[in-house]
């Protein structure tokens, strides 16, 4: 584990259902506050070893079940979603369940753990399914299916070639948000060269749409590229858009990290 990669994640701060109770999460422990009091809290999951040279996984996002004020969901830096249940125990160092894909046998290589880290979950509103984001991929869970996610959606496969000078300029440590639209019928991510991807989840969709935040809303929209070209700081790829030969520049240095969703509409 590269511990200098992670020890800048930004303190998480969730409020409970409940509205008097909420969560600060950092790197290795998840604390419960109440808002009556401000100068205690609970350590409700700690995952600093005794000796920090044993440590394997940091905890790399939270969240509170949208309706039960007892339920908690914390993702971690090899790929798991644990599930707590504050009325267990004080010190929740056990889950009430576990969430992660199996390694395909063959399949691992230096970078498997580094992309298999969750940057972001979130649950739907129903809190029925969690949305997971790790670096190529958007994943949607059913809490009560612990056999693996119920849908993958591909965000970064073209840049599967391109692993090894991601990790040499860091940009393969980017922290990409996810949210889910308030019907559950559509998930969202960002992606590099300001566009984020939209998919759709209900049972047969095949929607896939690559959208630009753009300051011009009149522009067209963008094609996902399918190949990564020579260049690292940037994927340039020649679209034909009828008769028209359309030059796309992928910049990795413009990436779309947050996305929010109107809970209305």
């Amino acid at each position: 584990l590269d511990l200098p990669r992670y020890t800048d994640i930004v303190p998480l701060i969730l409020l409970s259902s409940d509205g008097e109770t909420f969560i600060s999460a950092d790197d290795l422990r998840i604390n419960l506050w109440n808002l009556e009091i401000s100068n205690q809290s609970f350590n409700i999951v700690d995952v600093k070893p005794a000796n920090m040279e044993d440590l394997t996984e940091v905890i790399t996002s939270a969240e509170f079940h949208p309706t039960h004020c007892n339920t908690l969901a914390y993702s971690s830096s090899k790929g798991s979603i644990r599930i707590i249940d504050l009325r267990q125990s004080a010190l929740c160092d056990s889950h009430a369940k576990l969430f992660e894909e199996p390694e395909a046998p063959g399949s691992r290589s230096f970078f498997t753990e580094i992309i298999a880290s969750i940057s972001d979950i979130k649950f739907a509103r129903d809190g029925r399914y969690i949305l997971s984001r790790d670096y190529m991929t958007l994943k949607l869970w059913d809490i009560n299916m612990d056999s693996g996610p119920v849908a993958t959606f591909q965000v970064h496969e073209y840049l599967r070639p391109k692993l090894c000078d991601l990790y040499e300029n860091d940009s393969i440590f980017d922290k990409f948000e996810c949210c889910l639209s308030g019907d559950g019928l559509r998930v969202a991510t960002g992606s590099y060269s300001n566009l984020f991807r939209v998919f759709g989840c209900a049972p047969g969709s095949t929607e896939a749409t690559t959208l630009e935040a753009s300051k011009n809303p009149m522009r067209r929209q963008v094609q996902t590229p399918s190949r990564p070209s020579r260049s690292l700081s940037s994927i340039t790829r020649v679209v034909r858009r009828g008769s028209e030969l359309v030059f796309i520049c992928y910049d990795f240095i413009l990436p779309t990290m947050s996305l929010a969703v109107s809970p209305g509409e």
